[in-house]
């Protein structure tokens, strides 16, 4: 995804969301303990795949929802927002396109733990590990925004534009729950993974070619 100016996110932003989703979020979810609902599953086949369908719904529902108000801020944020159309205003549009998509993050990790449960925040507050390391990705995300803005780029933003980084993300919550709603059936969507995949490029050039103009 592409600003005015340059790419949305650069490299020092790029290596901090990675470490959020793959090692933070990772490493938060394996403090789960396991739960009696475990039992209460089909036994899955060693053929079965290791996304299943409600992965996959869940995961689109965040895709779709993301890159649409991401691509709506990064285009349309500095107008909606009237932040202003000079250089710094630009910086403080991408600044906030970034805080939002890492707040989306955070948020979804709650998503996470429960796929298939409408209380995702059901038993947290016994997993203090859990908790500790959402707690420390937030307070670096925090210090990344206020005091290391030569190394990834960023301002610092005004308080508003904190709270509109943290409602995008919150949004992710009550969305996930709608899209719970959302049958799914038994063949596996694997087997459209690449169709799947396909539709959501043609949706993000559509969306980019509209928004740009």
């Amino acid at each position: 995804m592409f600003s005015s100016e340059r790419t949305m996110f650069i490299c020092s932003q790029l290596l901090w969301i990675n470490l959020i989703m793959d090692t933070f979020g990772a490493l938060a979810l394996a403090t789960e303990l396991p739960t009696d609902h475990l039992m209460d599953r089909t036994p899955i086949g060693q053929k079965e795949p290791l996304i299943t369908n409600i992965m996959w719904r869940n995961f689109l529902v965040q895709v779709i929802y993301q890159v649409t108000v991401l691509l709506f801020l990064n285009f349309r944020g500095p107008s909606i927002l009237h932040l202003g159309n000079n250089k710094s205003a630009i910086k403080e549009n991408n600044t906030l396109v970034f805080n939002a998509f890492v707040f989306c993050q955070l948020f979804n990790v709650f998503n996470a733990r429960k796929p298939d449960k409408l209380n995702v925040l059901g038993g947290v507050t016994k997993n203090r590990r859990f908790l500790g390391i959402m707690a420390i990705s937030l307070v670096l995300q925090v210090v990344i925004i206020i005091f290391l803005g030569k190394f990834t780029g960023t301002v610092r933003l005004s308080w508003q534009l904190w709270l509109i980084s943290v409602a995008i993300g919150f949004i992710s919550w009550p969305l996930a729950v709608v899209g719970k709603f959302i049958p799914v059936g038994q063949n596996p969507l694997t087997k459209y993974s690449s169709t799947l995949c396909l539709l959501i490029l043609i949706t993000l050039v559509i969306s980019y070619k509209n928004l740009s103009n």
